[in-house]
């Protein structure tokens, strides 16, 4: 399985060199994305492990954040509030069920819980709540924009940090990477229709949306996938395959 995960990657970084070869005007390049699949904890914990803590830590402060500004809230609290128009289940109780229910859509894209999945669920809810702490409510309109666009940014920053640590995702993210790595499609891509979608099941529910929900479900994939190149930890054969298309690139097109 890790050599053809590898020979996967060796492949997509050959594609990017003949679409660079092309013609002078091409743009220079970003670094690749390696694969996303899990590393060990033994692999280099010191390096991975304050990144996976970092960026969890992170995503929970900005969905805090994004509560404070009071412009709408995540796609998916729109959907757990939805819900809970339609059962006597509790707002908290339905964000863990549907968390679940995510799980399970984990077993047809053959992705297993990890250290990652259950760190998320720790650590984001305690991030949450000292986000909620520290940021004050009565905020000014134009500060609740700017800490939106601020809340976007961060988040999807987050989300790279923290699968970039490779430990695993939680389980919302957890469905980005694996169908993504199913169907080919870009995580951009894949991020986004989810978000989409579950926003829209949310509102036809009764969920309540605001500017800030629609762009975040937008945005969030976009700048996931912008950051995830930079940030994700790449093993060995990885860093070699990468300074071999390097090398091949210096050479010039044959």
């Amino acid at each position: 399985m890790e050599q053809e995960i590898t020979d996967r990657y060796k492949h997509r970084l050959r594609r990017r060199q003949e679409q660079r070869d092309e013609g002078p005007s091409a743009s220079p390049s970003r670094p690749s994305l390696p694969p996303l699949t899990y590393v060990p904890l033994g692999e280099h914990p010191l390096r991975r492990f304050p990144q996976l803590l970092l960026g969890l830590a992170l995503y929970g402060f900005s969905l805090s954040a994004m509560v404070r500004t009071s412009l709408g809230v995540n796609p998916w609290s729109v959907l757990y509030e939805g819900v809970e128009h339609h059962t006597p289940l509790s707002f908290g109780m339905i964000s863990a069920l549907l968390g679940v229910f995510v799980l399970l859509l984990w077993i047809p894209l053959k992705q297993k819980p990890t250290l990652g999945t259950f760190a998320n669920i720790a650590v984001v809810g305690a991030s949450s709540d000292l986000g909620l702490l520290l940021i004050p409510e009565d905020l000014g309109l134009m500060t609740r924009i700017g800490l939106l666009i601020g809340c976007v940014v961060l988040n999807g920053l987050s989300v790279a940090v923290y699968v970039g640590a490779r430990f695993g995702p939680g389980p919302r993210d957890g469905l980005m990477t694996g169908v993504s790595a199913a169907t080919g499609l870009s995580l951009r891509l894949v991020r986004t229709l989810i978000e989409l979608t579950v926003l829209g099941v949310g509102w036809l529910l009764g969920g309540r949306a605001g500017v800030g929900t629609v762009l975040y479900a937008v945005l969030v994939g976009p700048v996931t996938q912008f950051f995830l190149p930079w940030l994700t930890y790449r093993r060995s054969t990885e860093r070699a395959v990468d300074m071999d298309a390097d090398a091949a690139g210096s050479a010039g097109p044959a």
